[in-house]
């Protein structure tokens, strides 16, 4: 019971901005890296978890004229019972932009650009999976030079507690969430790393 408490109590592991900053540099460095930058920045742009990123094909991304939609309509996503409703995600300009980036390098790399085909893809053009994707995240955290190891999934709660941070909106964090409950949301209501961080440097010691 006590390690159950304890879970409920503890909040999700967040990266810091200097992390998200770290990562983002260097795997935007690298044209190889490209694939795997967009992949970060729609994680942390949308709170979308790695079974559901990686089922996005590029007709779910991009309309006819190959530009990036604004509304994403999720066809794979975790359900809920008791609201087994449709699920979308908003695209920043941002993220927009990159992904438009990434699908030119697709297609000036002969890559299947179909409406049906992934959006995401391993060396040999095939959907990248989720052991493919870990992986992927370990190497990069290495490459930046990560002083701690995070899981994939503290990506979506990193981008849950920014959005948190910067608008305080508990409601706006239930919907970008996609939450059934906003009791669920509120672990993002939790001091974040960061937060932790700058409060112990304060501290006469």
């Amino acid at each position: 019971m006590s390690n159950y408490v304890e879970s409920i109590a503890r909040p999700p592991r967040t990266l810091t901005e200097r992390e998200v900053a770290l990562l983002l540099r260097t795997t935007g460095e690298h044209a190889a890296g490209w694939r795997d930058h967009v992949i970060f920045s729609l994680a942390l742009g949308t709170g979308l978890r790695e079974h559901e990123l990686l089922a996005l094909d590029i007709g779910d991304v991009f309309d006819a004229g190959g530009r990036a939609r604004r509304h994403v309509a999720l066809r794979v996503f975790k359900r809920a019972t008791e609201d087994p409703a449709p699920q979308e995600v908003v695209l920043s300009d941002t993220v927009r932009a990159k992904l438009e980036k990434l699908l030119k390098q697709k297609r000036a790399d002969g890559h299947g650009i179909a409406p049906e085909a992934p959006l995401f893809v391993s060396r040999k053009h095939r959907r990248l999976s989720t052991r493919q994707l870990r992986h992927t995240f370990a190497v990069w955290q290495k490459r930046a030079g990560f002083e701690r190891h995070f899981n994939f999934h503290s990506l979506r709660h990193s981008a849950c507690s920014n959005l948190y941070r910067r608008t305080r909106d508990i409601r706006l964090t239930q919907r970008f969430a996609r939450h059934c409950s906003i009791t669920t949301t509120g672990i993002y209501t939790h001091p974040t790393d960061e937060e932790l961080v700058r409060s112990v440097q304060e501290l006469p010691c």
